[in-house]
Formats: structure tokens, sequence, C-alpha cells
């Protein structure tokens, strides 16, 4: 079924029918808590689990939203403990754009088609495999590996991660790593060379409503303390504010390594520059610096009326290390007229690209691609990352994948005619394998 080399059959098997089977559960998450919910695909996990001889639990934490948590155990159980997460909800569809049912799971042209099956219904099939795989086997893993396939990550993990973590945090009693979402997946260089990138952070996210406030008044007569005169000057100027390049050492050394392995010499406020990258170069664009983008507007009810309040909803991204910075700029560009509340507030996330478990993932790529330039990098946006590390949990990006150059990956993923590659499944599933029954030393 796949050209991957030395790929178990059983186990590509596995993770293609296994991904092709999630995508078929229409998990859509509308956001504000509305969702199809992921409970009958949540069941369908723990009872392949429990086929497979683990003892899964299902968690709900409102109707229809619910969690799959299984413990592996491990030959030494004193030992700190893995997280393997991934989410199950998706992002809607309009499935009159797409040339396939999106929850289908068609599987053709050396693909699986769906959504979800790149975001990452992909990670949870190939987990899935891996774990399965080591029951058939009769291979128990070093230390203990804790199975988290959670609810909301597409809207705040509230119903997810966010309710385990605060409603269940016994299950990740000993937990010291986690790998989730994003990392580990193959971008192709301007060399030819193949760049594993690991994610060892993750902006912070700042959610936060704006409300300016004066008095109302008919639209005919002039108002020096218009609401959304005041609203729009300070939109504008978190618009059209430049945020200074701020390189934490995860992106410092993503930027050297790449700099030193193609030989060039960047220039980081030259946003061209960032072209000697290639396809890398998106992975340092946009964590360079925080930002903030305006998504919303609210104001008025007719022409003439000039409103008492108006609001405005911005996202902000926050790199590790640069809160205070941030918001005290925020704060500043909104002057004295515009209060700010949160909606929704994560802290950034960092982890160490020189522990034992960044030098085992790199080593489970390695084994499988032997050419793999492995960096660490920042993740722009979020994951459950956010919640885990909550719990002094390490949390890393590592989904591994590979793709042929010109595939556009990033196109996919909550877009249109969404698949994995088939290929891309037996290479993911074979590095996560090798790394979850590797001890780090």
């Amino acid at each position: 079924m796949s050209t991957v080399s030395g790929a178990d059959p059983a186990l590509v098997a596995d993770a293609v029918e296994f991904c092709s089977r999630l995508i078929r559960f229409d998990t859509s998450n509308f956001g504000g808590g509305r969702s199809r919910g992921e409970r009958p695909c949540a069941e369908w996990i723990a009872q392949l689990l429990a086929d497979a001889g683990y003892d899964p639990l299902v968690l709900e934490s409102a109707p229809g939203r619910a969690n799959t948590v299984a413990r592996i155990p491990g030959a030494d159980r004193t030992a700190p403990a893995l997280l393997v997460h991934a989410h199950l909800d998706v992002v809607p569809v309009a499935a009159e754009d797409w040339s396939v049912d999106p929850f289908g799971g068609e599987v053709r042209d050396g693909a699986v088609w769906g959504r979800g099956a790149l975001d990452m219904k992909n990670m949870a099939a190939m987990t899935l495999a891996v774990v399965c795989s080591l029951a058939r086997d009769g291979i128990v893993p070093p230390r203990d590996i804790v199975l988290a396939f959670v609810a909301d990550e597409e809207d705040t993990g509230a119903y997810g991660s966010g309710f385990l973590v605060r409603e269940h945090a016994g299950l990740f009693a000993g937990v010291r790593v986690a790998i989730g979402e994003s990392g580990g997946h193959a971008v192709h260089l301007p060399d030819g060379s193949r760049l594993y990138p690991i994610a060892t952070g993750e902006r912070g996210s700042a959610w936060m409503n704006l409300e300016a406030a004066g008095p109302a008044g008919h639209g005919s007569r002039p108002n020096p303390g218009n609401a959304v005169a005041a609203l729009a000057g300070a939109v504008a100027r978190l618009a059209q504010h430049r945020w200074p390049v701020h390189l934490t050492p995860t992106v410092a050394a993503l930027v050297d390594g790449l700099s030193t392995h193609l030989g060039v010499d960047v220039d980081l406020t030259d946003p061209a520059g960032l072209d000697q990258f290639g396809e890398a170069a998106v992975l340092v664009a946009s964590t360079m610096s925080n930002s903030l983008n305006p998504t919303m507007l609210r104001a008025g009810y007719k022409h003439n009326v000039i409103p008492s309040t108006a609001t405005a909803g911005v996202d902000g991204r926050i790199l590790p290390g640069a809160q205070d910075a941030f918001f005290a700029t925020v704060d500043r560009l909104l002057g004295g007229r515009v209060s700010r509340t949160f909606v929704n507030y994560d802290e950034p996330v960092t982890a160490r690209h020189d522990s034992p478990d960044f030098a085992a993932m790199a080593a489970a790529l390695r084994a499988c691609d032997p050419q793999a330039l492995i960096l660490p990098y920042c993740m722009a946006g979020g994951t459950d990352a956010k919640a885990f590390s909550r719990l002094g949990i390490e949390c890393y990006g590592f989904a591994p994948g590979t793709t042929p150059p010109g595939f556009a990956y990033g196109d996919y993923v909550h877009g249109v005619d969404e698949r994995v590659l088939v290929d891309s499944l037996a290479f993911g599933a074979a590095v996560l394998g090798r790394y979850v029954t590797a001890e780090p030393a």
C-alpha cells in the first residue's frame, strides 16, 4: 500500500483504515459551544482500545462533548510518563466546494480524503495504529504512555483539554513530556534537503473585546465623545502598529540552523530576505514578533443615531517571554477612551530543544529519513499544549509526516479537499512507533 521503505504493512493498513474511519465521524466544531459533538468518535476509539486490551475512559464535559483517555503501563512504572494527545473535532466545511464527500473518508489516488485528514485525525489514526501494534506484538513501552483524544481544540479547548486539566488532572499523574499537534512534518528546502521542525514553543493567545463609551446623540450634531470614532481610532492604531522583532531562543535556533545549513545570511528586518529559506520561511515569519489583528466590529443600530457604546474583537498572539511588552503596547495604543477585557487568554508555551525527548524524536525521524535536518520552531498559533502545560508538562509539537515537494500542505489544513497521503501516514506511524518505544537517554 505504501512506498515508504521498510514500512510495516499491518501498521500502515491500520493507520489508513483508522484515519478513514475517524473522518467519517462528523465532529464539526462551530465555536461558542456549538458542535456536532465528539462522543460517537470518542466511543469508537474507546472500543478500539478496549479490543486491544487497554482500559480507556470516556469522559463527557457536556452533552455530546466527549474525551477518551487511556494509560498504557510501561516497563518502568516509576519513570516519567509520556502524554500523546490529539483532538477529535474539526472545523466546519462548505461541502458544495469539495470534489469529494468531506466526511466520506475516501481512499484514492494515494491519499485519505476528508475534513480532519491533516488536522488532526491523521495523528489520532497513527497513534491508534502504533498502540494497537504494540498490543498485537506484545511490546511494553519503556515508560507509561497516556493517550488523550480530546474535544474542542478548534475553539477554546474548554470542553476538551481544559476540562481534563481542570477536572481530571489525576489521569496525568507522573506525566512530564507530551507530544501533540504540529511539528515533525517534512519541509522542503531550496537545496533539495528536508527539514523536520519540532515545535518547542507556541505563541500565547489573547482574544480580547475592546469597548469605547460616550454620549449617545443625534447623527446630525457634533459629538466629540463619539464612541464609534474613539473605537475606530484605537482599532486603526492597533492594526497599523509594526511589532518589533523579538527572537526567542527557539526561533533564534531555527534561524541559525537554517542559515548555517543553507549557507545564507538573512536580514530579519527585510521580509523578502526570508525567501532564502524557501518553504521554511513561513516557520520564521509569523514567530519573530508579537501580533494583533482586529477581527470583529459592532456598533449602532441606525444611521442617524450616535450609539453610546462601540465594541471590537481582536486576536493577539504573544511570544514566550514577551507578555509584559505586548500588553503595555496594547494599552498605550488603545489610549484613555477604550477598555479591554479578555474573552480567552492562554500563556505562551515553551519547551527545551536540548532535552532527551527532543533528541529521541530527532533519532526516530533520522531512522526513517537519514538525511533529515532537525531543528526546533515556535508555532504561530496554539494547540491543546496550552492546557496540558499548566500541569507542568513539557509540551512538544510532534505529529510526523511527509509530502513530496510542491504538495500544498498548508492550503489543505482548514481548506477544501483536505487529504493526507498514505505515504505520510506510513512514515508518521513508523516514526511514532520508534519514538514511543525508545527510552530517552
